[in-house]
């Protein structure tokens, strides 16, 4: 079932017989990622942490998501879209968001989210993953309006601003002037020039 925001959503009851339970975003990738390498069925991932958790309204310790037993009892479970970056080439999945930068204080910052939040930031308070498409947040801004909304970010508030460009879309792709670092739910998996996004919807299911 695809997950629209605001609307209720998964049905609950005993997870599938072959949840595998994750704390973060990068654990859930591997999980995906070494399904797909072995031609395997992508596992339903029962979600203790990171991002896609909290934008689904789970990982929050001490709450929905802070316990396995739980998930494996009566969590609620849903299928979700999965995101493709083929980055110079190679096809690497990722279940919350893609981040390609050189620094946070100067030049080009792209965030493409599946999920709402990067950490404590709410990154694309309009991104869910289960829209079939991703949401795309693309700027360059000047020192001045870089701490501003640095520190609006956290509220989600930095955004609608004029040089910010954003975008929802099922396909995006983008060229770096330089190659840039690549980041996947957290993690540093290359540095490229040209990147490819693809959304493969409503494939992942996950139990929060």
């Amino acid at each position: 079932m695809t997950v629209e925001k605001g609307v209720d959503w998964g049905t609950t009851g005993p997870a599938p017989d072959d949840l595998v339970v994750v704390h973060t975003d990068a654990e859930a990738r591997a999980a995906v990622a070494s399904a797909r390498d072995a031609g395997r069925p992508l596992p339903a991932l029962g979600l203790l942490g990171g991002d896609l958790a909290r934008t689904l309204g789970g990982g929050r310790p001490g709450g929905r998501g802070d316990d396995a037993a739980r998930l494996r009892e009566s969590g609620s479970l849903a299928t979700v879209d999965l995101g493709i970056a083929t980055i110079d080439g190679v096809a690497h999945p990722f279940v919350a968001h893609l981040v390609a930068r050189r620094s946070w204080w100067r030049g080009r910052v792209v965030a493409v989210m599946n999920a709402q939040f990067v950490g404590r930031w709410d990154v694309a308070p309009r991104a869910h993953p289960g829209d079939g498409r991703v949401d795309v947040l693309d700027g360059d801004l000047g020192p001045g309006d870089r701490w501003k909304a640095r520190s609006r970010l956290p509220a989600g508030t930095h955004v609608p601003h004029p040089g910010i460009r954003q975008a929802r879309a099922a396909r995006w792709e983008a060229t770096f002037d330089r190659p840039t670092p690549i980041r996947l739910d957290g993690e540093l998996v290359a540095t490229a020039r040209h990147v490819e996004v693809t959304v493969e919807p409503d494939v992942l299911r996950v139990v929060v």
